[in-house]
């Protein structure tokens, strides 16, 4: 399931965001990537340890723990926190590669835990129209083109997908990218809830709290119950 989340960031959260990638000490990319990654892997990367980083995880973080559809869709248990990258120039590419399944949290307060990378997220901090390539691509059974999002936007995606993000050739692309681990770990399952939800949500749109939607509610919440790992 790949679901887009509009508006994550706030217009003065991406002004705040922008003026702090505007002053970021970039590093090579590859110094984060696995074996295999690490070969088709060309772009830059924030330093987890630098002050930019750690605003912008608790700025990026905060905006998640509002956004209702981020909640619907991933089931969040654990959000591994937030990093930062850059394409642009020679450094403008990422070849095919898989997320790591288990991911290894070296800062915050989960520091030294492991992570399942149940979904992957992009959010995009550049306005699309000021660069040229750069599309995420998942490859799939259905393939959508390539990903480009307006700027304060987000890609919620299945960390299982082979996916690549084609080369910028021109400007500069700049995003979060972080992982997170779900209550509930079956991609299909997790479809079915939100799938359940979103009907939820529009059904109470049209009745209000009728006996159909407290009925059907409950389901929700009996299957969340039978699937969620905590």
């Amino acid at each position: 399931m790949i679901t887009h989340l509009p508006q994550v960031l706030t217009a003065d959260e991406l002004a705040r965001a922008r003026q702090l990638l505007a002053r970021a000490p970039w590093a090579d990319g590859r110094a984060t990537a696995g074996p295999q990654a690490a070969t088709v892997k060309h772009n830059q990367q924030l330093p987890s340890h630098s002050d930019q980083a750690q605003a912008l995880r608790a700025l990026v973080l905060g905006a998640l723990d509002r956004h209702a559809l981020f909640f619907s869709a991933a089931l969040p248990r654990r959000v591994l926190p937030p990093a930062f990258n850059r394409y642009a120039g020679a450094a403008n590419h990422y070849g095919n590669h898989v997320d790591q399944a288990v991911r290894h949290i070296a800062t915050g307060p989960l520091a030294g835990q492991r992570l399942r990378a149940d979904l992957s997220c992009t959010l995009f901090f550049s306005d699309p129209a000021s660069y040229d390539g750069g599309g995420l691509v998942i490859d799939g059974g259905w393939q959508p083109p390539p990903i480009k999002l307006a700027a304060g936007d987000a890609i919620l995606y299945p960390g299982t997908s082979v996916h690549r993000v084609a080369p910028v050739t021109r400007g500069e692309r700049l995003a979060s990218f972080f992982w997170v681990e779900s209550l509930v770990r079956h991609t299909e399952q997790r479809r079915i809830l939100f799938d359940m939800d979103t009907a939820l949500q529009q059904l109470r749109q049209r009745d209000g709290e009728s006996a159909e939607a407290v009925a059907l509610t409950g389901t929700y919440h009996n299957l969340l119950r039978l699937w969620a790992e905590t």
